[in-house]
């Protein structure tokens, strides 16, 4: 008998499951996760027959690994609940992005979901679409509580709270057999790669990584910080001058996305590294091609970025603004820790 993946499954489960039902937290961290909901076959047939909602998507750049995932369920859990989908690709530049923005506005969408380009932003997207009153959905990248605030009952955040994505990579290293120290000096020296600086998903994977072992009383050293944008190109070519720099000095390599960690690998192999021997290497996200490095022993970790969980609910979010009902406003959604003993369920 074939057996179905996890991601199937989530899938699968959000498509036929009954009514939408979200798990809600007002604060701004990580709660209990958000379930995997979307619209019943019954709901979505009535939907259809009443007439289709129009949502229109924006995200930040279809060439996103993640985004990728994402926005494919989102969509089809969107169709599913028996609505017009228009899903729109911001390029990585704010000024399309806002450009999409207008143009959804003049349509008339009833819904607005946007991934946003920069985050530093979302206060001037909130004050676009504010006079329409159409209903925003703020999904992965998180815009301060302010934002949402000024735009109350018309706005929420669907996501994960990356602070625990961090906390998770420095478990990694911390349940390793030297717990980071490889060469046994009593200090953890690492390099870190990081996405876009003004994303706070890059910010706090960034501090909350390293602040989980300093909690832990372990001592560190970074030897330096490289901003790679989430390019596994990028993170390939500064890992390499790394390790030309550095040298065995390099125990740990911090990627705040799977892709950078990737890079990161090539770079690592092409030198002569061997992951779990004499460097470690941890990312998030938990894409296919990482998740099976994490099984062949080719990464330490990765944490798992629940894109069927967020896509759902952020569909259901969509859902009761498009009937008007009660929205909290944040919806969040766990991380989980891959490694190479629960790997092989994480495989898309």
């Amino acid at each position: 008998m074939k057996m179905i993946s996890r991601r199937d499954f989530l899938k699968a489960s959000a498509v036929v499951g009954a009514a939408g039902v979200l798990t809600a937290c007002g604060g701004s961290s990580a709660s209990t996760a958000a379930s995997s909901t979307a619209a019943s076959a019954a709901a979505s047939s009535t939907a259809a027959a009443s007439g289709s909602a129009n949502i229109g998507v924006c995200i930040y750049q279809f060439a996103d690994n993640f985004m990728t995932l994402y926005r494919t369920d989102l969509e089809e859990y969107l169709k599913d609940m028996g609505y017009a989908v228009t899903i729109v690709d911001g390029k990585n530049d704010q000024n399309t992005q806002t450009e999409q923005i207008n143009t959804f506005l003049q349509q008339g969408v009833d819904v607005l979901v946007i991934n946003p380009v920069q985050t530093t932003s979302a206060q001037t997207i909130v004050d676009t679409i504010k006079p329409s009153e159409t209903p925003i959905v703020f999904i992965n990248r998180e815009p301060d509580k302010s934002v949402l605030d000024s735009y109350a009952d018309k706005c929420c955040y669907v996501g994960a709270d990356a602070r625990q994505s961090g906390t998770y990579q420095g478990e990694l290293i911390l349940e390793t057999e030297t717990q980071g120290d490889i060469n046994g000096d009593g200090k953890i020296t690492y390099i870190m790669c990081k996405g876009d600086p003004e994303n706070i998903d890059a910010q706090y994977r960034t501090e909350y990584s390293i602040k989980a072992l300093t909690d832990a009383g372990k001592e560190v050293e970074c030897l330096y910080e490289y901003l790679d944008n989430w390019d596994q190109t990028t993170a390939q070519q500064d890992v390499a001058n790394a390790l030309a720099q550095y040298g065995e000095k390099i125990e740990v390599v911090f990627c705040n996305n799977d892709a950078m960690a990737l890079g990161a690998l090539q770079s690592l192999q092409q030198a002569g590294r061997t992951v779990g021997k004499d460097v470690y290497l941890v990312g998030v996200d938990a894409l296919s091609e990482a998740v099976q490095n994490v099984v062949d022993g080719n990464m330490t970790g990765t944490v798992l970025n629940d894109d069927v969980g967020q896509a759902t609910a952020a569909a259901a979010a969509t859902k009761l603004y498009v009937e008007g009902s009660k929205v909290e406003q944040y919806y969040w959604v766990d991380y989980v820790k891959v490694t190479k003993e629960n790997a092989a369920q994480y495989i898309k």
